[in-house]
Parts: structure tokens; sequence; C-alpha cells
């Protein structure tokens, strides 16, 4: 059954989450530390065939007023990469305040500062996909 992948993309990092087999929630994978386009990209294939996944959503980080800036601009640069490269739909998801609602979960939860710089992004992935998972339930 295919699975459904979200992406935080960022300069250090890339957050990974997959969906379980229904669709229905998203599930922190892994936080790939980036070396460079070619790695991270060969890391992204082998986890895309190992949990057979179908579509990517990648977070889309704007500004508050809905315009796009060099962060987003690099974000849509990368992801003309992962569409010229696998056969997965790509989809593009407004990811205005992921990040803050990730950090503010981790700190409700008392995780540590330094353990909360290794997961934040893997975090941020899994609230991009379950947005993304909620939208297409309704």
């Amino acid at each position: 059954m295919p699975r459904t992948m979200g992406l935080d993309v960022g300069d250090k990092t890339i957050g990974v989450a997959v969906s379980d087999l229904f669709g229905w929630t998203a599930q922190g994978l892994e936080t790939i530390m980036r070396i460079g386009i070619k790695k991270d990209l060969q890391r992204l294939e082998l986890l895309v065939i190992e949990k057979e996944v179908d579509k990517i959503v990648i977070g889309l980080p704007k500004n508050m007023n809905g315009s796009i800036g060099p962060q987003g601009e690099k974000t849509l640069e990368f992801a003309n990469r992962i569409k010229k490269r696998f056969r997965a739909e790509v989809i593009m998801w407004d990811e205005r305040l992921t990040t803050k609602a990730a950090e503010r979960m981790l700190i409700e939860a008392d995780v540590s500062r330094k353990k909360r710089k290794t997961v934040i992004d893997k975090v941020a992935a899994t609230y991009i996909l379950q947005g993304y998972l909620d939208s297409v339930k309704k």
C-alpha cells in the first residue's frame, strides 16, 4: 500500500515523516543531515523505495503575507529536483508556523534544548504531513 512522505527542507537538515498505511496519521521518520544534493537525494530515494512512497508533501516556507522569500525559492528548487528524480507526485504545502508549533510541543513535553535541536525538523515534517493528510480526509 503506497504511503505519503512529508519533508521539512532546511539548509542543514531535512526532516522526514511518513504516513501510516491508511494515510491517516503522520509519523516522524528521521532527520537527514545535508551533505550535498546528490547524497540528500540518494538517502531520500532509499526511504521512498523502502516505504513505498507515491506522494511527497514538501513544506513551503512562505512569509506571513503569503509571498515567497529566499528560503521558499530554495525549497522550490529542491522540489524540482525531486520531481525530476522520483515518480512520486509532489505537493507543496504551506508550512508557516509548523516549526514554531513543533518547538512549542517539544518544550511542553519538556524535551531538552539539545534533544529538541536533533528532532525539531522531523517533528515539523510530521506537522506538515499531518496537515496535508487531514485536508484530504475532509
